[in-house]
């Protein structure tokens, strides 16, 4: 790799254009969020969840690449708040499942409508959101490779 790369001004360096870009993407969603309660965080762990509902807390931080330490606090805040319920395993007693709440499937249509009407000023049309997604997973899948 050409190292030129680091001579370029801060608004042309990769790491900060895609700082900036999930930066302005969070502030989208959590105004679209905020009628709800919820955080961004919160709502990635719904989503998880609604992909997949009854799974440890491991394999919700396992999608969200949110750490225990993250996590722990964030599902404390959604069972205070009704959205999230933890449970213990069946067979192993030492194992919790997290599940979500009636409130949060009842919610989830409406959720998802405040946060279209929050993208509709933006110009997803413009841009080819699934290429965008599978570089963005490819980019991703190399850094991670690089970091373990």
């Amino acid at each position: 790799m050409d190292d030129s790369i680091f001579d370029r001004r801060l608004e042309d360096q990769l790491c900060f254009r895609l700082y900036r870009a999930s930066s302005e993407l969070g502030k989208l969603y959590s105004q679209a969020l905020q009628p709800f309660g919820l955080t961004f965080s919160q709502y990635l762990v719904l989503l998880a969840l609604w992909d997949k509902d009854g799974v440890a807390v491991t394999d919700i931080g396992s999608r969200t690449g949110m750490g225990i330490g993250t996590l722990n606090p964030i599902l404390k805040r959604m069972t205070e708040h009704g959205w999230v319920e933890k449970k213990t395993h069946d067979t192993d007693k030492r194992a919790t499942l997290v599940f979500v709440t009636e409130q949060a499937t009842n919610e989830k249509p409406a959720i998802n409508l405040s946060i279209l009407k929050q993208l509709e000023g933006f110009q997803l049309m413009d841009l080819d959101i699934i290429g965008l997604m599978d570089q963005l997973e490819t980019l991703q899948q190399q850094l991670k490779k690089v970091n373990d």
